[in-house]
């Protein structure tokens, strides 16, 4: 059993370390115009599945939090964006952000550091504070997977019954990930791809077996709170509800897949706003959809809808508030 646990652990180090030079944190720095948003802790943003920094040149690129990380900056936030990759389990992606913690802790000096994850980075910030609670200062999870979603568990399903598809689907996406990766001006080979990982650890099932294993701040029941301070570590999130919130912009095709879960209602296209609960609820109806969160695509939202980097900004000064 010792040799067992020792191969796989020699395995586990050799993968993470054949990212470790290329998933260094990338600190967002802009002249700070006020101390509104300057919180104790570093905060650190952990992007979702097929996600990324940025990808483009820097006069024609796009970043992932777009316009949220620069506000922060201004507003004297000492804000990191990370990247792990783009499609894989919690578990890897968790390791590779727990590097990049750790690369924050030693830069800053920092005892901590605050955590905000979208989408699949909420079950990957839950994961750092399940192996290194001492490290956090908070958890805020949004548009999270943390129990799940059905969409998942649809390709899953289309998997088991045609399972002829699985080597062509699971080699497509995986290349759509390493194009993510070389898109940010990175070696493709530097990450672990694997695209069924990350569609078994977004599953109800897979959700449900990791939140067993990290249960700080999960609701208890179906639908409600989860613990607002549990271990010293505050837990918060918010998610939207909207699926077509602006008729210009592409993520309007989140529309199609949001009829997989519930018939269309109370999701974000993605996410149903149940499995995105987690610790105290800042907001669960906000009119936006998947990528409404994050401000995308190029912050088109609907109009009488909250600005999300307005949103990110007063969530940071909730956090210096409470002393993080």
């Amino acid at each position: 059993m010792k040799i067992k646990i020792l191969i796989s652990s020699l395995l586990l180090a050799s993968c993470f370390a054949s990212v470790h030079a290329d998933t260094q944190a990338s600190q967002v720095s802009s002249k700070a115009v006020s101390s509104y948003a300057k919180t104790k802790y570093p905060i650190v943003f952990t992007h979702g599945m097929a996600g990324f920094i940025r990808v483009g040149t820097d006069q024609f690129g796009l970043d992932y939090w777009y316009q949220i990380l620069p506000d922060l900056a201004r507003n004297g936030a000492n804000v990191w964006a990370t990247r792990v990759s783009p499609f894989n389990s919690s578990e890897i992606r968790g390791e590779q952000l727990l590097q990049q913690v750790e690369e924050i802790r030693a830069i800053t000096g920092a005892e901590k550091v605050n955590l905000i994850g979208h989408s699949h980075g909420g079950p990957t910030i839950r994961y750092i504070a399940g192996i290194k609670p001492q490290y956090v200062a908070s958890l805020t999870t949004v548009g999270a997977t943390n129990k799940g979603s059905p969409v998942s568990d649809l390709i899953l399903t289309v998997r088991d019954v045609a399972p002829i598809l699985e080597t062509p689907v699971t080699s497509v996406v995986n290349a759509l990930s390493k194009a993510i990766v070389w898109a940010q001006g990175l070696d493709p080979n530097s990450y672990p791809h694997d695209s069924l990982a990350s569609a078994n650890s977004l599953s109800t099932s897979g959700s449900a077996k990791f939140a067993q294993q990290y249960p700080l701040g999960m609701p208890s029941s179906a639908c409600g709170e989860g613990a607002a301070v549990e271990q010293g570590i505050y837990n918060y999130s918010f998610t939207g509800v909207g699926t077509v919130t602006n008729l210009l912009d592409v993520d309007s095709v989140l529309k199609a897949t949001s009829l997989l879960i519930d018939g269309g209602r109370d999701n974000d296209g993605l996410v149903p706003r149940c499995s995105a609960k987690f610790g105290k609820t800042i907001r669960d109806d906000y009119n936006w959809n998947h990528l409404d969160e994050v401000n995308q695509v190029l912050g088109l939202k609907a109009i009488f809808a909250p600005d999300p980097v307005d949103v990110y900004r007063q969530h940071a000064n909730r956090l210096k508030l409470q002393g993080l």
